[in-house]
């Protein structure tokens, strides 16, 4: 079964990405499992790359498992600075301290 990438898919992702709070990141398939495709994080991806045509939503505070950026957002890291994301290194955002816990 292939995945569609429609338009209520797209907004139902943003509505998880617009949830993530200033200073949290979470990732794409933990955005994937909150919407009920756990085995879709590249969906939630491709979705994240039209998310521009559908409104201003913070999709800078996505990263992959490993805390990653997306490699050709070259405005991430400093979105995410500004709201006092820690990083690991030049390209890995600190999972263990920013990880946004959607329960609470």
């Amino acid at each position: 079964m292939a995945s569609v990438l429609e338009e209520g898919l797209i907004y139902e992702i943003l509505s998880v990405v617009e949830e993530i709070p200033p200073g949290k990141v979470a990732s794409y398939g933990q955005i994937a499992r909150l919407i009920g495709r756990e085995k879709n994080a590249r969906l939630v991806g491709r979705a994240l790359g039209r998310a521009e045509n559908y409104g201003d939503y913070p999709c800078h505070r996505v990263v992959n498992h490993i805390g990653r950026l997306a490699p050709h957002f070259g405005e991430q890291r400093s979105l995410l600075l500004a709201e006092g994301v820690k990083f690991k290194d030049d390209t890995h955002v600190d999972m263990k301290s920013c990880r946004w816990d959607e329960e609470g």
